[in-house]
C-alpha cells in the first residue's frame, strides 16, 4: 500500500476547488488530479453515442466499451478518447447539464474511483472532487472542503460563460444516493466567498505542513 500523501479537496460547483487544488499541487510538487473531468468525459462520450445519461442501464452497459483512458499531461491528470486529450468538450453546455446524472450511477463511480486511487499508488496527489475525502481517500489526514456562497459561485460560473443552475447542481450532487456531496467530518471547512485564491492556498498549504511535521 502506498505511503504517498493524498490531499483531498472537495466542494460544490464553482467553489474554486479546482483552481486551489491545482495551485497547491504546484506548490508541493504533487500531481493534480481533476476527478470532475473523468465524470465529464463519460458524460460527453455517452452524449456523442446518443446514450441518455438518465438511462443508468444503458450507461452501465456502455462502460466496458468506452474508449477513454486516464493519464497525465505534465503534472496534471488528463482524459483521452482514443488517444486524443479531451479539452473543451468537457465544458460544453450539454456536458454540464448532464454530468450530475452520470455521476449518480454507482457503476460509473466504482469504475472511476478505482482509476482515481491508482494515481496515488505511485505518487503524491492533490485530488479534487465531491467525494474524495469521504469515499476515495477516507483515511487521508489531509481533507479540505472548499465552498462559497451560492451568489459568489453563480457569478464565477457566469464569468466562465457557463449559465447552468448552481442551486440545481447542488441539489443533484447532495441528494444522490451514491456518494453524495458532503463534507467529511474531519475535513477543514474553507469558505472562499471573501478570500482570494492566494489566501485559500496559503491556508491549506499551512495546514498540510502542520500535519506533516
Amino acid at each position: 500500500m502506498t505511503t504517498a500523501p493524498a490531499i483531498a479537496i472537495d466542494g460544490p460547483a464553482a467553489s474554486g476547488k479546482s483552481t486551489v487544488a491545482k495551485r497547491i499541487a504546484q506548490e508541493l510538487g504533487f500531481t493534480f488530479i481533476n476527478t470532475g473531468a473523468m465524470y465529464r468525459a463519460v458524460t460527453w462520450y455517452c452524449l456523442q453515442q446518443g446514450i441518455d445519461p438518465n438511462d443508468s442501464n444503458a450507461v452501465t452497459a456502455a462502460l466496458p466499451n468506452i474508449p477513454l483512458s486516464f493519464g497525465r499531461d505534465g503534472a496534471m491528470s488528463c482524459v483521452l478518447c482514443e488517444g486524443r486529450i479531451l479539452g473543451r468538450e468537457l465544458s460544453e453546455t450539454a456536458t454540464n447539464n448532464n454530468v450530475s446524472a452520470i455521476a449518480a450511477i454507482p457503476e460509473v463511480r466504482e469504475l472511476l474511483v478505482n482509476r482515481q486511487r491508482q494515481y496515488n499508488e505511485t505518487e503524491a496527489v492533490v485530488m479534487e472532487g465531491r467525494d474524495i475525502g469521504t469515499v476515495v481517500f477516507p483515511n487521508s489526514p489531509y481533507k479540505y472542503f472548499v465552498t462559497a456562497s451560492e451568489e459568489v459561485r453563480t457569478a464565477r460560473r457566469a464569468a466562465e460563460g457557463i449559465n447552468d443552475s448552481i442551486a440545481e447542481r447542488d441539489r443533484k450532487d447532495s441528494s444522490r444516493a451514491c456518494a453524495p456531496l458532503t463534507q467529511a467530518a474531519d475535513a477543514l471547512l474553507v469558505d472562499s466567498s471573501d478570500m482570494s485564491i492566494d489566501e485559500v492556498v496559503a491556508l491549506i498549504v499551512a495546514d498540510i505542513h502542520s500535519k506533516s511535521n
